[in-house]
């Protein structure tokens, strides 16, 4: 199953066919459809559709929410006029109806004034009230976007799993660095408490046998405060989820968002017991890595 990013933007235009008591000319306005998202909690869905085509809406809202899960989604529908340099003529109907009206409203309104040319060719430019033959068209239209839409966010998808996989394989690379990386330490650090110890010690007359068992005992102490194996085992264990959760698609932005989490605790508390640069080191580069998977998987459905 794919993994979707709530990013996406899409749009598409169709020619709609007009009823057979709608007056204006074939092929003088082009119904538009455009559908963006951007990342988000839940699904925020919006619509900004011309006032005769509000009866869509819900039937909008149902292919959108059958698609989408999270984002905010934004999408707009529009009607453009056509014609000879973008001016639509009034057809002998509608002028007889935008006449007709102006004598009812100077029926009762005896001071209002006749309408001018640029007036007529205005509201004429509106075009004719929108019919419910255009629902239908405008349906299609918004399945044939959504396919768009759905297909650009699989892509989007695709490219944020291929990077999330890469920093996977680049933690578990860091982790194996660190494995061996303590043993080591506990080690040096041993020669160095039995150092210490005899250089204290050296000028009395004191068991170098008990320096030696005081030096391993406090060694065997910094080894527990030092230990970061849990941290590792864990890490490994969220990584393993993640590419399990990668490698079966769907819905899986909110779980790795909390995978990510934990793995930034598991990288905090390894900084946090370094006993040397070079685990400090690893352990900001591990920080890095997820910080960089969390801001990516922000975007994931």
């Amino acid at each position: 199953m794919p993994v979707y990013s709530m990013t996406g933007y899409a749009t598409g235009q169709c020619l709609p066919r007009a009823a057979a008591s709608d007056d204006r000319a074939p092929g003088t306005s082009v119904l538009g459809l455009e559908i963006r998202a951007v990342n988000g909690r839940f699904l925020d869905l919006s619509l900004r559709l011309p006032e005769d085509l509000r009866m869509a809406e819900p039937a909008l809202r149902e292919r959108v929410g059958a698609r989408v899960r999270r984002g905010k989604v934004e999408l707009r529908v529009w009607i453009e006029q056509r014609g000879d340099g973008g001016m639509r003529v009034p057809t002998v109907a509608e002028l007889q109806r935008l006449l007709s009206a102006q004598e009812r409203v100077q029926a009762w309104l005896t001071q209002a004034r006749a309408l001018s040319v640029a007036e007529v060719l205005q509201l004429a430019q509106r075009g004719a009230p929108v019919t419910t033959d255009w629902i239908e068209p405008l349906l299609a239209l918004a399945e044939r976007v959504l396919d768009d839409f759905t297909a650009a966010r699989e892509r989007e998808g695709a490219r944020l799993v291929c990077m999330l996989r890469d920093r996977v394989a680049q933690l578990r690379g860091l982790a194996a660095q660190a494995e061996p990386l303590v043993p080591q330490i506990v080690a040096q650090q041993r020669e160095r408490f039995v150092q210490r110890i005899q250089d204290a010690l050296g000028a009395t007359a004191a068991d170098p046998a008990a320096a030696q068992e005081r030096a391993l005992v406090e060694a065997a102490a910094f080894a527990v405060r030092v230990d970061v194996a849990e941290e590792l085992t864990r890490l490994q264990s969220h990584l393993s989820e993640i590419e399990r959760l990668l490698q079966r698609g769907g819905e899986v932005g909110k779980r790795l968002d909390f995978l990510i989490q934990e793995l930034h605790r598991e990288a905090n508390t390894l900084g946090a017991k370094s006993a040397s640069l070079e685990l400090t080191r690893l352990s900001v580069d591990m920080k890095v890595l997820i910080e960089q998977m969390r801001e990516q998987v922000q975007n994931l459905e």
